[in-house]
């Protein structure tokens, strides 16, 4: 990778998680409450949205995590009110939404890479391992007692939390029903995520899955997102429904919100297929 291509590429993957300031998105109703992690060791602070008439009944609801989940320069508030509109048109089912708020993104979201460049914008330590570690064995259990949640779970992401939902459905596609990735940053570790998409498909998921993840005119991402959908058509199992949004007109830090709606509809809906 090009080092002045790959700083530009970081410092994009930087500001990402802080676009959404200038949008001013009102912050919806929502729970908030903290969890001391000892896979992190720290204190993590956690957003839960849940539709208007959630506690005037008793129905279970599926849920959606989310990283970069926080109100302030995150992409709680916008995905919240996305869902919120959705749920009420009727072109989603109710669910409940958890966002998860950053203290180290780059840490917790990037996998090990042996790319000894990569260290100038990610740790090299694999601190994704232990951040799916705490979503699956510390927040799940939480969420689960907290709230009337069925067995349906998701997760969505952009830009390095993109790599983080891809990298979680290659190591464990069971962990999750769906999985939403916009612009994922595929460039990571030499593109080892892309590189190796044909193997990591052998480890075929126990049940009907969905992934849904769309490239925007990067160079740098649209290049491994068009190769991956390229391996998917002819490695997938028939357990997995996905779809592949080629976006070139939309940029990195424009992608997320032009893609939301039509990720969610599509993953959401039960008569999606390939």
């Amino acid at each position: 990778m090009n080092r002045s291509l790959a700083v530009l590429v970081f410092a994009i993957i930087i500001l990402s998680c802080k676009q959404d300031a200038q949008y001013n998105d009102p912050i919806p109703v929502h729970d908030n409450f903290t969890i001391e992690s000892n896979l992190l060791e720290e204190t993590r602070v956690i957003n839960v949205w849940t539709p208007p008439n959630y506690k005037t009944n008793n129905e279970a609801l599926p849920v959606m995590y989310m990283p970069d989940g926080g109100v302030v320069q995150e992409d709680f508030p916008h995905i919240a009110n996305t869902i919120a509109k959705l749920v009420e048109s009727k072109e989603i089912a109710p669910m409940i939404l958890v966002g998860i708020e950053n203290i180290d993104r780059r840490k917790d979201l990037s996998g090990f890479s042996e790319v000894k460049e990569d260290e100038q914008y990610c740790p090299l330590t694999d601190g994704a391992k232990t951040f799916r570690a705490f979503i699956t064995d510390e927040l799940m259990p939480e969420i689960n007692k907290r709230y009337k949640t069925t067995n349906k779970k998701g997760i969505i992401g952009e830009s390095l939390a993109g790599l983080f939902v891809i990298e979680t459905f290659f190591v464990d596609p069971n962990i999750f029903d769906f999985y939403i990735a916009m612009d994922p940053s595929l460039w990571w570790n030499n593109h080892y995520l892309e590189r190796n998409a044909k193997k990591y498909l052998e480890n075929e998921p126990s049940k009907t899955t969905k992934l849904w993840f769309a490239g925007s005119d990067a160079k740098d991402i649209s290049t491994h997102t068009n190769s991956l959908a390229k391996t998917l058509r002819k490695s997938a199992s028939s357990k997995l429904i996905w779809k592949y949004s080629d976006e070139p007109n939309e940029q990195h830090n424009t992608i997320f919100r032009a893609t939301k709606e039509k990720a969610l509809i599509w993953t959401l809906n039960v008569n999606a297929t390939k």
